[in-house]
């Protein structure tokens, strides 16, 4: 989208805040806060912009068609909410989730629950088929959030592999990238790598979400063009197979730790009268009324061209 205002790459800038929130929590995607913001297939359609044609671009046309055909204003805008929330609000996020795990899931239960409708008022004809899309997605999501954690050892194919499936997970409405590399088994030792300036190891896994990245946008693009509907459905069926894994009351069965930080690898959902701690009956309800409201004010906002 080009001739946006300064006020509406503010409003991109803090769209990839909310993305970038939400990628900070194991469990949630940044792909559902981009769908449920309204940037979802122009994210798609920018990140099929960069192709080596755009070398030839740059060549004959100059920096200014470059960058139109890019789209770069917009992924710039984007990139740089997202790196702000990152480094400003990842450890206040991770403070709430070991602290007041029941406030912060339940305001994402809200906001999550509230994109299922939002998506699926997006289908123009629901019929059998969309259905059972939609049922296959949620089967799906569920499946992959109810998976056993890996133990293997990360080597180099299964890195590049990594990085592949974690990014394509993180455009994926509905399911977390780095949730899936703990399933993976391949977090920590990523994790390892970034902190000890592994510079070789890094370039396999970024290898690796690059060519994830790229491929598998294409292949959402080819999806939206030829079967929207169906595609549709199937990511509101990811959102929905999603919710068990962001349920505000939870018992943690099992954890393990990962650059000195436990993360549950093991939970089981519970009934609110049946938590074993203070359910927070109130503000729970409140958050997640919250975080359901907010998608209908989001969806307000971009009816008035703010996107």
């Amino acid at each position: 989208m080009e001739g946006r205002s300064p006020i509406q790459y503010l409003w991109v800038v803090l769209k990839g805040m909310a993305m970038g929130a939400a990628d900070v929590v194991p469990g949630v995607s940044g792909g559902t806060i981009a769908f449920i913001s309204g940037i979802y297939e122009e994210l798609i359609r920018s990140i099929n912009n960069i192709r080596p044609s755009l070398i030839g671009v740059l060549r004959k046309e100059g920096l200014g068609a470059f960058w139109r055909e890019l789209n770069g204003g917009f992924l710039l805008a984007l990139l740089t909410g997202i790196g702000i929330s990152v480094f400003s609000l990842a450890r206040g996020i991770s403070w709430l989730l070991t602290h007041e795990p029941v406030l912060l899931w339940s305001f994402f239960f809200g906001l999550v629950l509230a994109s299922i409708f939002y998506v699926a008022k997006s289908i123009d004809h629901w019929k059998l088929n969309i259905i059972v899309m939609a049922i296959v997605g949620a089967l799906i999501a569920y499946a992959i959030v109810s998976l056993p954690i890996s133990q293997r050892e990360a080597g180099v194919p299964f890195l590049f592999l990594s990085g592949a499936l974690a990014i394509c997970a993180m455009i994926l409405p509905g399911i977390s990238g780095a949730f899936i590399l703990v399933l993976l088994g391949s977090y920590k030792t990523i994790l390892d790598a970034v902190h000890e300036r592994d510079l070789q190891m890094i370039a396999i896994v970024g290898a690796g979400a690059i060519v994830g990245l790229l491929s598998f946008a294409r292949l959402l693009k080819w999806m939206f063009s030829r079967f929207k509907n169906a595609t549709l459905a199937l990511l509101t069926g990811f959102i929905m197979g999603s919710l068990p894994k962001i349920w505000p009351w939870k018992i943690v069965r099992e954890t393990q730790v990962f650059d000195d930080k436990e993360i549950a690898v093991s939970e089981t959902v519970v009934a609110p009268w049946n938590y074993p701690e203070e359910p927070q009956w109130a503000a729970a309800l409140a958050l997640a009324i919250a975080g359901f409201c907010l998608i209908f004010i989001l969806e307000r906002l971009a009816s008035k061209k703010m996107t």
